[in-house]
C-alpha cells in the first residue's frame, strides 16, 4: 500500500510524509508520473503561489496524473494550495486554469483581517465525512494561506471565518482537501491523516 506524496516544486513534501508515515501510511515523496499512476492514493500538497503551482504540474505533465489518480476512484488528500489547484480556479492568477476536480474559485481574503491567515482557527464541520467523523466541531488547526475558496453546498466538509466564511475541508467523492495543514495541526491533523491512511488500506 503506498501513498504517493506529489514532488512538483510546490510542496511541504517531507513534513506531510512524516506525518503519513506517523499514522502507518507508506509514503513514497515522488515527481515520477508512473509512481503516481502506480500508488494506491496520492496526496498533493503546495504551498505559495496558485498560477506557479499550477504551471509546474502542467510543465511536468502532472495534470494529468492527478485528474487520472481521481477518474480511478483512488483516495486523493490535497493541502493548502494542494487543495486550491483542485478547484476550477483563483483570483491570485486568473490566467491559470485549475483542475477542476471541484467547481468553484479561490478569492482573495478581505483587507478587514489581516492577511496572509496565518496560525490556529477553528473549523466548524458542516456535512460528514469518514476523515473527520472522530474530531470535534471547532476543533483548532493551522492555517497559512490569502486565499480560499467559498462555501459551497454539496462540497463544503468544514467552514472557518477570518474576515469572511470559507471553506476549510472539502469533499467531491474520493477527493478530499484542506486550506489548513493537517502536518502542522497536532493530534487533530494526525487523526485526519490516519484516517485517509485507513481508507487507503481498505480499499
Amino acid at each position: 500500500m503506498t501513498i504517493a506524496v506529489l514532488d512538483y516544486g510546490m510542496g511541504n513534501l517531507r513534513s506531510v510524509a512524516r506525518a503519513v508515515a506517523h499514522v502507518g501510511g507508506r509514503a513514497e515523496v515522488t515527481d515520477d508520473a508512473q509512481a503516481v499512476r502506480d500508488a494506491d492514493a496520492l496526496v498533493v500538497p503546495g504551498v505559495g503561489h496558485f498560477g506557479a503551482c499550477m504551471r509546474n504540474l502542467r510543465e511536468r505533465g502532472l495534470d494529468v496524473v492527478v485528474k487520472g489518480v481521481a477518474a480511478s476512484g483512488r483516495p486523493v488528500f490535497g493541502v493548502c494550495v494542494g487543495m486550491q489547484v483542485l478547484f476550477d480556479g483563483s483570483e491570485e492568477d486568473p490566467t491559470a486554469e485549475g483542475l477542476g476536480l471541484i467547481g468553484g474559485l479561490s478569492r482573495r481574503l478581505p483587507p478587514t483581517v489581516k492577511v496572509p491567515h496565518m496560525g490556529w482557527n477553528t473549523v466548524r464541520w458542516s456535512v460528514a465525512h469518514a476523515y473527520v467523523a472522530g474530531i470535534p466541531s471547532e476543533t483548532r488547526f493551522y492555517f497559512v494561506h490569502s486565499y480560499a475558496p467559498d462555501v459551497a453546498g454539496g462540497t463544503t466538509v468544514g467552514v472557518t471565518e477570518h474576515g469572511r466564511p470559507f471553506a476549510a475541508a472539502v469533499a467531491v467523492g474520493n477527493v478530499f482537501a484542506t486550506q489548513f495543514h493537517p502536518e502542522k495541526s497536532g493530534d487533530a491533523g494526525l487523526a485526519i491523516y490516519e484516517e485517509f491512511v485507513k481508507e487507503v488500506s481498505s480499499g
